[in-house]
């Protein structure tokens, strides 16, 4: 049975719990203790209440810093969210599907995911959002530029490495593949790629953005067959949402660019 410590002041109960919270390791508790005291007392909370509120502001503080960690392991360029997807201005997307996607049970499903459209239409953005919530939902996420990523594997071969790096990209939930399709690879980096794809393959996910349609595919893998292969690894029970050619990006601009000026006389 555990010893009672009885009789402290409140200075020495605080010091207490400083000393106890660094040796538990349970920062959110060490740092928020005092205020969430004061406003146990004031509320007249119970022990049990007190004890809850403080568990569940350390879980929460844990469960957000794991989240930030995994979109940081993730390494997406920019930070990109569903909240700022303009709806509005790509007719062609379908909110629904969107925010369906958003709570990742393909990604628990292994499901493929294609983005195909022009450029400005929103395939990056929704790409890097989607993965943001594959993380905050727990999934070990990364984000790479297709052509990165074929000179990776290139390398990784050169280097006798290839079944290392090949393993590393198939440790992660959910493989975000951007800029797929912006130029041409040769048969050998396609023939790499398609390893990296066979190995996820109804295993765990990948999502692409791509701005070009599957029929144009063959620019990008000149070989046919491996061409059809890797398109029916990327679209075999996945979802497939295609943004468009108009580019939002460019009304935009050109919206802004028809504005009058106004200038003070």
């Amino acid at each position: 049975m555990t010893s009672r410590h009885r009789g402290l002041t409140e200075q020495a109960a605080d010091a207490a719990v400083d000393s106890a919270c660094r040796l538990l390791r349970l920062p959110t508790i060490r740092s928020q203790f005092t205020e969430l005291a004061e406003a146990a007392a004031r509320d007249q909370m119970t022990y049990r209440g007190f004890l809850a509120e403080l568990l569940m502001a350390e879980c929460d503080d844990r469960a957000r810093r794991r989240s930030e960690r995994r979109i940081k392991a993730a390494a997406f360029p920019r930070d990109k969210a569903l909240r700022t997807f303009d709806f509005a201005a790509n007719p062609n997307v379908d909110p629904a599907v969107v925010h369906t996607l958003a709570k990742c049970d393909w990604v628990k499903k292994g499901l493929p995911l294609c983005l195909i459209g022009d450029s400005g239409t929103g395939k990056s953005h929704l790409l890097i959002a989607l993965g943001t919530e594959a993380a905050m939902a727990g999934h070990r996420v990364r984000y790479v530029l297709a052509t990165k990523l074929v000179n990776e594997l290139v390398e990784a071969a050169d280097e006798k490495m290839l079944a290392k790096t090949i393993a590393r990209y198939g440790r992660v939930d959910l493989l975000c593949i951007d800029e797929l399709g912006y130029m041409e690879l040769d048969r050998r980096g396609a023939e790499l790629l398609f390893q990296v794809l066979t190995e996820r393959e109804e295993k765990a996910s990948v999502a692409i953005a791509s701005n070009e349609a599957f029929s144009g595919w063959t620019k990008t893998f000149t070989d046919p067959r491996l061409c059809a292969a890797i398109v029916d690894r990327l679209t075999f029970g996945g979802n497939i949402i295609e943004t468009g050619t108009d580019s939002y990006r460019l009304a935009q601009t050109r919206a802004r660019a028809d504005q009058p000026t106004h200038t003070r006389v």
